[in-house]
């Protein structure tokens, strides 16, 4: 079964991403892919995945992410995230985790997860 996928990853943790999508690119191309605009940018530059991009973490991307999954439109999310530095869009951050959680959504926040979420039968 084919599935949307969101792939986004704080700037100190993109090249984690990165590599982990490299090693389950196999997989990933078997999806539908979105993603904030840098993280789909650098997916689609060094991998050639097609990750449609959607907005600027930061800048609201996050929300927009959110207002996906509520929409039904979203069925996993791996966020590769950094807890060690703060984020001023922190808020947008617990927004999505939270509406992810609230609609059981799965959702990634390291490469162990990550690994379980891409690697479950649909």
């Amino acid at each position: 079964m084919k599935h949307t996928i969101a792939l986004i990853a704080h700037n100190s943790r993109k090249n984690d991403l990165l590599n982990w999508a490299k090693v389950h690119r196999e997989e990933l191309v078997k999806h539908a892919l979105i993603g904030t605009t840098n993280t789909s940018k650098l997916l689609n530059d060094m991998l050639d995945l097609n990750v449609e991009g959607f907005g600027h973490g930061p800048s609201g991307g996050d929300i927009l992410l959110a207002a996906r999954i509520l929409k039904g439109e979203v069925h996993k999310v791996i966020f590769f995230i950094d807890a060690e530095t703060p984020h001023g869009h922190e808020h947008d951050i617990q927004t999505l985790i939270r509406t992810a959680v609230i609609n059981n959504i799965p959702i990634a926040l390291n490469r162990a997860s990550a690994d379980l979420i891409i690697l479950e039968e649909d």
